[in-house]
């Protein structure tokens, strides 16, 4: 029996939206979400594994994110990954064999700094303490005599105010380090949203804070980090390590820290979305008109990975990425079948550039649509419904019209209003996409398609730390510690379909299924041959 639907194939995407059976902290089993329950128990579902070695990380008690959670589905198979790449290259010494590490160590063995920008946590999503670290060490085995860092707090892949543990590990690596013969310190800081790690071009002001506090050394004066947090904390109550304002370290009055002409900066991150932009403030030339930078420091520069293959951003860096080929969309272009990929700017990339294979450009103009719905900038948590009306408006409108055989859309709502661990602005997160759920499905139904719903990873499901005996952690007052980070959960793969189709093909149980089974999946659907590098497809056509 062959496969043929009159509509299109949609996969939606619930960013943040994982299964967990604990009814507290879970802002997906309290919302009221009707048409995402009926889904779940009417039509065939799969618990996909959306995290670790699922995803091409190094063990699978590493959290799963969105970029490596939409490099999966768009790939059919799982490569390995931002940490696990950096962690490989570290541990063979390959880092401090290449160019790019021996030109930026050169460039200041004789005189001038060698900076490093990025967050300080074990997170594994963006970075990894244990990086820092260990180049830390290798710069004093090289005998540079100057270093300095300049940390972005996390409380979002980790704890929400567990910074000052981070920052005793490193003030304790770098008074190691200090022994007399060099001086390594923390020059400035801050919380990662409040500075420098914007994404999309959301809200350039991030960007340009994080520019005067590491660049410039411009702002509020602290002794050390330690100091600044405390005080933070004491002033600004409920404040967690994200949002804390920028820090500058100073002695004497003067910040110990600024970025100068002949040094050396190494962005630390890893993941490639929230490094771009700071990225482009030390690139670009007098083409950058986002901020006024005041002053710009000719500096040799690097990240840590190529942050935009096509675009070639940063210039130089020092592990190489996967090379992603033979994606989902790839495919569909070659036979030429046309696709929509839309969100809204917070996971615009993610549908597209991620789910490519970190390609910014089309594979094909003629067959390929993009659409951006811009997002607000506005804490999620007080607009938690984000742009979920605006994307369905225009997805429906696309849906009726036939446009495209596959389509894709990210709704991040659990993911981004999960990530700033307020419980009951999450809840109504998870409604909005509830809400946007019933309009697409009905129009499915309409035109004779069908959807694939499911979710990159865990988050909205999971929201409060947890102590030793499995309950809810409490700090000193009593509060339940919120959790705003990403889960080990599996997400959910539920097959949607109301047409005839239905009776075509077989849902395969198995436990094993991850993300990267997707692809394989869609291209049946589509009566598509799949690719034989790819993860196989979890239907059978009878």
């Amino acid at each position: 029996m062959a496969i043929s639907y009159q509509g299109p194939v949609v996969l939606i995407v619930m960013d943040g939206i994982g299964l967990n059976d604990r009814l507290e902290g879970n802002a997906v089993s309290q919302a009221n979400k009707p048409t995402l329950d009926c889904c779940l128990a009417n039509y065939p579902v799969l618990r996909l594994k959306a995290h670790g070695k699922a995803v091409g990380l190094p063990s699978d008690d590493d959290m799963g994110n969105s970029e490596v959670g939409h490099n999966a589905i768009g790939a059919g198979q799982v490569y390995s990954q931002g940490a696990k790449l950096v962690t490989e290259s570290l541990a063979t010494g390959a880092m401090f064999e290449s160019g790019v590490w021996n030109e930026l160590t050169e460039n200041v063995s004789n005189k001038g700094t060698l900076h490093f920008i990025g967050l300080l946590s074990d997170g594994n999503v963006h970075s990894h303490i244990d990086h820092l670290i260990l180049m830390l060490r290798q710069a004093k085995k090289q005998g540079l005599q100057r270093a300095r860092v300049h940390i972005l707090l996390d409380g979002r892949d980790v704890g929400e105010t567990s910074a000052l543990q981070y920052v005793d590990q490193i003030e304790s690596e770098l008074s190691s380090l200090s022994d007399g013969t060099v001086d390594y310190r923390i020059a400035s800081g801050g919380g990662r949203m409040n500075i420098t790690m914007d994404r999309y071009g959301a809200n350039w002001s991030m960007v340009e804070r994080g520019w005067k506090t590491h660049v410039l050394g411009q702002g509020r004066m602290f002794a050390s980090a330690t100091e600044a947090i405390e005080a933070y904390r004491e002033e600004i109550p409920g404040v967690i390590d994200q949002d804390l304002p920028a820090f500058v370290i100073s002695e004497n009055g003067m910040p110990v820290g600024t970025i100068e002409d002949g040094d050396s900066v190494i962005l630390f991150n890893f993941r490639g979305d929230r490094a771009q932009e700071l990225t482009a403030a030390f690139e670009k030339g007098e083409e950058f008109q986002e901020f006024d930078r005041e002053r710009v420091p000719n500096v040799a520069f690097a990240g840590m990975l190529e942050y935009d293959g096509d675009l070639h951003i940063p210039k130089k860096y020092l592990v190489s990425p996967p090379l992603i080929r033979n994606t989902l969309g790839e495919l569909l272009a070659e036979k030429k079948i046309r696709q929509l990929a839309i969100s809204e700017t917070q996971k615009f990339g993610h549908v597209t550039y991620f789910f490519n294979g970190n390609r910014s450009s089309k594979f094909s103009d003629e067959y390929e649509e993009y659409i951006e719905i811009l997002s607000d900038v506005v804490p999620f948590e007080q607009r938690p419904w984000m742009k979920s009306a605006e994307i369905t408006d225009v997805l429906v409108d696309k849906i009726m019209n036939n446009t495209a055989p596959f389509m894709r859309v990210n709704f991040p709502n659990g993911d981004m209003v999960g990530h700033t661990g307020i419980i009951q602005s999450t809840i109504i997160g998870v409604e909005a996409v509830d809400i946007a759920l019933k309009r697409l499905l009905q129009a499915i139904d309409c035109v004779g398609g069908m959807a694939i719903i499911t979710a990159d990873h865990g988050n909205a499901e999971d929201m409060f730390e947890l102590a030793k005996d499995g309950t809810p952690a409490k700090d000193k007052t009593g509060k339940i510690k919120a959790k705003t980070s990403h889960s080990l959960n599996p997400v959910p793969c539920i097959f949607y379909d109301n047409t005839d189709n239905k009776d075509s093909y077989k849902v395969i149980d198995s436990d094993e299924y991850g993300l990267a089974n997707i692809a394989a999946t869609i291209s049946t659907l589509l009566n598509v041959e799949p690719m034989d590098c790819w993860e196989r497809s979890m239907i059978e056509v009878k």
